[in-house]
């Protein structure tokens, strides 16, 4: 097997050995900064009323280069979650990201009160978790810790 290694070099080893290799030559991965997701075009208000208005994700202002393209930005503390338009949008069935919670009962009932669905799947040792589509049929899931 080959890898592309920068564009001069091309790696002729396992892709173990190319882990080991990154790891000690180039700078690691350290977080997720943040997701995004995909919308269709004009309805960045029914994602304001989910995401800040169920989720209580504050909108923040996207940079006026990026804000010609439609979308949301949401954040809170280390939290950001962007919402992008697709002119051909379909929404995300499986691929999904996973938020952590406190209190997932009433989140459950505040998805409920607004005429989400919520469906439950099979166990995860050491969470209740929850998963409902966004206005667009995105899945996202939502994990409360279990002590």
């Amino acid at each position: 097997m080959s890898f592309r290694v920068r564009k001069w070099k091309t790696w002729k080893r396992s892709p173990s050995e190319l882990a080991k290799h990154v790891n000690e030559s180039f700078m690691r991965i350290k977080a997720i900064d943040h997701v995004q997701l995909a919308m269709p075009v004009g309805k960045e208000a029914e994602a304001r009323d989910f995401y800040e208005g169920i989720l209580g994700i504050p909108e923040i202002p996207k940079p006026a280069n990026l804000a010609k393209r439609g979308g949301c930005w949401f954040a809170r503390g280390e939290l950001k979650v962007h919402l992008g338009v697709e002119n051909d949008f379909r929404p995300a069935r499986k691929a999904h990201p996973a938020f952590l919670v406190e209190d997932l009962a009433g989140l459950k009932a505040c998805f409920a009160a607004a005429g989400y669905i919520v469906r439950t799947d099979e166990p995860l040792e050491g969470y209740e978790r929850v998963y409902v589509d966004d206005p667009f049929g995105n899945r996202l899931e939502f994990m409360e810790p279990v002590s």
